[in-house]
């Protein structure tokens, strides 16, 4: 698994969904508190998301991916706050 972590900020959930949803490996959100969410996981993102996150908007987290193309694609996600256009 890669080490490389992306700090998001001010990221609209829905969208962000819609990213994860792109990406090819999992993908992990880690909180201050020290837990760790499989995004890839419909289950994750139903239950463990409305209870950590209280509005629409990740204010801060971690994420780590376990492919280095989602982390490409969720960095320049987090830079311009959607999915690049499809050539």
């Amino acid at each position: 698994m890669n080490n490389d972590k992306i700090q998001l900020h001010n990221v609209d959930f829905n969208d962000f969904i819609k990213a994860i949803d792109e990406c090819k490996g999992d993908v992990y959100l880690e909180t201050g508190d020290g837990d760790v969410l499989n995004l890839k996981s419909k289950l994750c993102q139903m239950i463990g998301l409305s209870t950590i996150l209280s509005n629409t908007e990740v204010a801060e987290a971690t994420i780590r991916c376990t492919n280095t193309e989602d982390e490409t694609l969720l960095f320049r996600f987090n830079l311009y706050g959607k999915l690049p256009e499809e050539e």
